[in-house]
């Protein structure tokens, strides 16, 4: 595995989660995105659910972050909330599990759900929050640490990336990945700075939906005399 993580160090790593229900929300079309990300030089895929996973893996053989997003009625983890989730994950091709490593009720123990990783031979991604969420995902052995979750816990969503978690989880020398509203390239040169090890984008990719309302939003604003700023 540390081959792996060799070939995904200093590269983008593309997120291929449509919006759920979407007129891309469909397997077939998952591994369409995923190709053409690769294509346009995407060193890895992260990959939610196990028939996109699927899709995705008949497709290619480079490397895949799989997850699963569940709703819950006992717990606000949605990413990869169980062990039988993250082996039926390994079962369908990922080479990494990502699950939420935050310090939330959650229906298993974080030392299950990394367990049942490593035993099924892949690498555990903790998604994390703030920097106790890193320094306990390592202690468990977790070999990737990513800013996924910082924002996303509550509250109004940042406009930006937060560096200053990337720049922390760096510290604990796990490979950090950059993750969450990277929209724009330069805030990917700018993980990169802080110490990203590899950097996840999503939305500004593979979510046209996003996309367009971020223009539509900017020249409908420019008609109003309103800030036309696109997301960072």
């Amino acid at each position: 595995m540390a081959d792996l993580l060799d070939g995904l160090r200093g590269g983008l790593i593309v997120s291929c989660q449509p919006v759920p229900g979407g007129p891309l929300d469909r397997p077939d079309i998952v591994a369409a995105l995923a190709l053409a990300a690769l294509a346009g030089g995407a060193r890895g895929l992260r990959i939610e659910g196990v028939e996109n996973l699927r899709a995705v893996r008949a497709a290619t053989r480079a490397p895949v972050i799989g997850l699963v997003k569940t709703d819950r009625a006992d717990s606000p983890v949605r990413i990869t909330p169980t062990a039988a989730e993250a082996r039926a994950l390994v079962e369908a091709g990922a080479d990494v599990v990502a699950f939420d490593a935050t310090d939330r009720p959650r229906p298993e123990p974080l030392e299950r759900i990394v367990g049942a990783i490593h035993e099924a031979g892949a690498l555990a991604m903790a998604d994390c929050a703030s920097l106790a969420d890193g320094r306990r995902a390592a202690a468990l052995g977790c070999a990737m640490l990513g800013s996924t979750l910082s924002g996303y816990l509550g509250g109004a969503v940042p406009e930006g990336p937060d560096l200053g978690l990337v720049a922390e989880l760096a510290g604990l020398g796990r490979f950090t990945l950059a993750e969450g509203r990277y929209h724009a390239p330069a805030d990917a040169a700018r993980a990169v700075a802080a110490g990203a090890d590899a950097v996840v984008v999503g939305s500004a990719i593979t979510r046209p939906e996003h996309v367009t309302a971020w223009f539509v939003a900017a020249v409908e604003g420019a008609g109003r005399g309103a800030d036309t700023r696109v997301p960072a």
